[in-house]
């Protein structure tokens, strides 16, 4: 692991303390330039950790410190994400699979994070998931199903409502953490980017397979 001490973070709020752990992708070409980023005080952003291509991991804040990474939005009817969570960038563009080396990388990283602060499976979640309709990293291409056959993400859970419509689909999503005041249509689209980011269409009972809380 390599440091490179980023200057854009500061003090968990409130007496925070780590719950979750954030996923990212970079959306740049390199990750050389995704941590000059990230580093830059003019950028006003940050996150603990970046994972290169490579497998490669660089700590540009402490754990016990607040990075900026998340931005606006909510988890489990909780704001201030940044002061609740752990940042990981993975060096991804976001049209593409992540590679063997950074996902073993991100598995090895995550069991010791989680492990450190009793983060459960279901506290690991996407920037997508708590910001739905700003943000969609770590993308349709993350293999979600992978970390939580280790245990280090939430299952998706299969429901069976009794009946297949906007309301009861809202109600469950919202119920697995995801923000009240999300538009049905990016509820939906987000919902998906976890469980089928292959489906598009109406809303069907495939849709209620939704991380379990």
């Amino acid at each position: 692991m390599t440091a490179r001490p980023s200057p854009n973070c500061g003090p968990r709020r409130d007496g925070l303390t780590p719950s979750l752990v954030v996923l990212h992708y970079t959306a740049m070409h390199s990750a050389e330039a995704a941590i000059e980023r990230l580093c830059d005080p003019a950028a006003e952003v940050s996150a603990h950790y970046l994972i290169s291509i490579t497998g490669a991991v660089t700590m540009m804040v402490p754990e016990d410190k607040r990075a900026w990474h998340a931005g606006a939005g909510s988890w489990r009817g909780q704001d201030d994400i940044n002061s609740r969570s752990i940042g990981i960038e993975l060096d991804n563009l976001g049209n593409h699979p992540f590679a063997e080396s950074q996902m073993a990388s991100l598995e090895t990283l995550l069991q010791a994070i989680m492990t450190r602060w009793g983060i459960a499976a279901n506290g690991v979640i996407g920037h997508s998931d708590m910001a739905p309709g700003r943000k969609i990293d770590p993308g349709p291409h993350f293999d979600w199903a992978r970390l939580a056959r280790q245990g280090l993400a939430a299952q998706t859970v299969a429901q069976s409502p009794e009946t297949v419509d906007e309301d009861s689909f809202a109600s469950r999503a919202h119920a697995a953490g995801y923000p009240q005041d999300t538009p049905f249509e990016t509820l939906l689209a987000t919902t998906r980017l976890r469980s089928a980011p292959w489906r598009g269409g109406p809303l069907t009972h495939a849709d209620y397979t939704l991380p379990s809380i």
